[in-house]
């Protein structure tokens, strides 16, 4: 929509934003559309699963440790329950997704299409909390974990050991800084962090299968101890499936794997309504991620539990956090040991960026929609600066501790992934594909399971979730209200007719009556002019009468089609359809204005009723006090009250 245009902003205000896009008008501003091409353009599937890898694969850094202290003897065994639904679960459920949302969106859009007004909003605004939460405790307890294992190298322990939140902080604040830079494209350092950790974790298990296969003693101490503790292997296959919920954290990586999907290449002949090359290369992604993190799931859970300590794990022993890196200086000396520390906390900050690549891709693409958040929300610094900010909150509520946000992560994590499978059941249910959506729905159920159960277990985890989302939605609900008188039409169609009423008024004068439709008989009609040149004294019928239709009051942005109709071979009528009825008028008359030169003059009748209740109408439903909130949308649009389309009340 054409307004008048505002003077240009500071340099750091113009820094700030720049590149801001409006997604809800599907166009990059000038400044960005490069790095919007060379987006566009992807990369090979195998160097996005690097993207991705960077928080999946970086999990191997604290979940042997995590599983150790959930399930202790018993850690290779729950390990592989971990890794069966990883592979019969998970998996099967992102690729679907993948399938049905291949734009990024995840699952969230899968379930927003099955609701809508408000209902679906609060939904969608209660699973980007959890969402916030996933991506956000992914910043800080990596953060937090790379701090662990700065603190704990032998050679900086003495210096570092109580610097851990200090350091935590700065990795956060590092991290912030790069996107501030302007992040594009970090795939390539993706690359060399992944290729080099999963590198060194292979030295590392072979080493210690070796000292294992060495020691035979080992394994069959372990075995006589868990005969000892459990009985017999029914008995341990139940407490690994009890314990299971507390190793959620293993199943990491999934919701971000979809996050990145828009990066991967595909076919030339992709388009973005049909990306088939984008879907197929992005479940060789998920399914090589997950192979890949199931074998060293397995493979360090063993080595671990059989090589390590129990007492290590536990908070203050040097496993604690870092059992593979305790092995690493154990087994292969102080030199790779410090050199397998170094790749740990680059790739554990680096999930972070993993991590923040995923909020900003996946908050702008609804809240800003929604009204819920300033039109700057849908550019990229003032968005980091304030997940940043948020991250720091996050890191000194928690002490930089990452056994503390071990549950708030996995809430997060199970919440997104449950409401991925439940997505996936109505979608193979609605396609009439009766054994995947059982399939599915068996899925939903276990994940629903572990996510009560770990709500249960760490009920701090949705305590934290509960406080992101109370603070999405009152954000974004003051947000809205700020909002509620701006402009929300991003364009304006006329249809034949339409442009014919107006081409032909143009040359008299224009005059609109809004009317709300009822009978749309032709008394109707009559009756209204009669009323409007009553009111304000006019003569004459040359009126063209406009009419809103309400269809989904909590969207905010969308676009206008305005259709021309003759009723009664006497009345002009332009019927429009929109979320708002003020916005909508007001956007007609700002495009006839435009388009003829003229300015339009709208004719209204008061609305009866408290005016209170009359604002909540329009803000929840789009109606109410349609006369002065029309006139008070085209005040903020048009600031130049000579070039203001006239509002007339009688």
């Amino acid at each position: 929509m054409a307004t008048t245009e505002h003077p240009p902003p500071g340099r750091l205000r113009a820094w700030m934003l720049e590149g801001l896009s409006d997604m809800g008008k599907g166009h990059v501003q000038q400044g960005q559309q490069a790095e919007a091409e060379q987006q566009h353009k992807g990369q090979p599937w195998y160097r996005v699963m690097c993207l991705t890898g960077v928080d999946y694969f970086s999990t191997l850094g604290y979940q042997p440790g995590i599983a150790a202290l959930a399930a202790g003897l018993l850690s290779p065994i729950a390990t592989i329950v971990l890794v069966i639904v990883t592979l019969a679960g998970a998996l099967p459920v992102y690729r679907r997704v993948a399938d049905e949302s291949p734009h990024g969106e995840g699952s969230i859009a899968m379930l927003e299409r099955l609701l809508s007004f408000w209902q679906g909003k609060l939904f969608v605004l209660t699973l980007l909390g959890f969402a916030a939460t996933d991506f956000l405790i992914t910043i800080t307890l990596s953060a937090a974990d790379a701090s662990t294992h700065l603190v704990e190298n032998p050679h900086l322990n003495s210096a570092l050991h109580d610097k851990q939140m200090i350091i935590t902080l700065a990795l956060v604040a590092l991290l912030g800084a790069v996107f501030l830079k302007g992040f594009l494209e970090a795939i390539g350092v993706a690359v060399a962090l992944v290729g080099v950790y999963l590198a060194l974790n292979v030295v590392v298990v072979i080493v210690g299968f070796w000292h294992v296969a060495t020691a035979g003693h080992v394994v069959t101490d372990w075995a006589d101890a868990l005969t000892a503790e459990h009985g017999n292997v029914l008995a341990m296959v139940g407490v690994a499936l009890i314990v299971f919920p507390k190793l959620a954290l293993g199943l990491s990586g999934f919701e971000t794997g979809v996050a990145v999907m828009p990066h991967v290449k595909g076919d030339a002949g992709d388009t973005e309504e049909t990306p088939t090359g984008r879907i197929r290369d992005t479940k060789k992604l998920l399914t090589t991620a997950a192979l890949i993190m199931s074998v060293f799931l397995i493979a360090t859970s063993f080595i671990t539990t059989l090589l390590i300590p129990e007492k290590e794990f536990e908070p203050g022993g040097q496993a604690n956090g870092r059992a593979l890196a305790f092995l690493a200086h154990e087994y292969l000396g102080s030199a790779f040991g410090t050199v397998y520390d170094i790749s740990t906390i680059a790739i554990l900050w680096f999930a972070g960026a993993s991590a923040m690549a995923g909020l900003l891709n996946l908050m702008p693409r609804y809240l800003p929609r929604y009204g819920m958040a300033p039109h700057w929300a849908r550019a990229v610094r003032p968005m980091v600066i304030v997940f940043t900010l948020v991250a720091f909150l996050v890191t000194w509520i928690f002490d930089a501790d990452v056994d503390a946000q071990g549950g708030a992560y996995a809430t997060g994590v199970l919440v997104l992934i449950s409401s991925a499978a439940i997505a996936v059941t109505i979608a193979a249910h609605k396609a009439a594909q009766r054994g995947w959506a059982i399939g599915f729905a068996v899925i939903s159920a276990v994940f629903l399971y572990t996510t009560v159960v770990n709500v249960i277990e760490r009920p701090d985890g949705v305590k934290i979730g509960a406080c992101f989302i109370a603070g999405i939605i009152l954000v974004s609900l003051l947000s809205r209200l700020a909002r509620a008188f701006e402009l929300r039409v991003t364009s304006v169609t006329l249809d034949p007719m339409a442009e014919r009423f107006i081409r032909d008024m143009a040359s008299r004068k224009l005059r609109f009556i809004a009317n709300e439709p009822d009978q749309r008989d032709k008394a109707e009609y009559r009756d209204k002019i009669e009323q409007i040149r009553e009111d304000n004294d006019l003569p004459g019928e040359d009126f063209v009468f406009v009419e809103v239709t309400v269809l989904d009051p909590s969207e905010f942005e969308a676009g206008l089609t305005v259709r021309g109709e003759v009723l009664h071979n006497r009345y002009r009528v332009l019927t429009l359809e929109s979320s708002s009825i003020p916005n909508a008028l007001a956007a007609l008359l700002l495009h006839t204005r435009d388009t003829t030169g003229c300015l339009p003059h709208i004719y209204f009748e008061w609305t009866e009723g408290n005016p209170f209740a009359n604002f909540l109408r329009f803000f929840l439903f789009g109606q109410g006090e349609v006369a002065p909130v029309t006139r008070e949308v085209l005040r903020e649009a048009e600031p130049d009250r000579s070039r203001r389309p006239r509002v007339h009340t009688g």
